[in-house]
């Protein structure tokens, strides 16, 4: 059986147009080992992303980019 997380609350307030906006902020208070484990997978997600976009463009993605010939300007 899991128990209930709690939570840390921070609320602000902002003015947009005339109105006044409550923003709450929940942050969620674990125990020392489970925040790192959870920071550790969080980090390993994003490090794959960066590793997704990281790579060269493939020879088609380049091939998209490239000048057209028949483009004719004028000067």
């Amino acid at each position: 059986m899991q128990t209930a997380v709690k939570f840390h609350s921070e609320v602000k307030t902002f003015q947009v147009g005339g109105k006044t906006i409550p923003l709450e902020n929940l942050t969620p208070i674990l125990p020392p080992k489970e925040r790192e484990r959870r920071k550790r997978d969080i980090e390993k997600r994003l490090f794959d992303v960066f590793i997704k976009y990281d790579k060269p463009p493939t020879k088609q993605a380049r091939q998209a980019v490239k000048p057209n010939d028949n483009i004719v300007t004028r000067g």
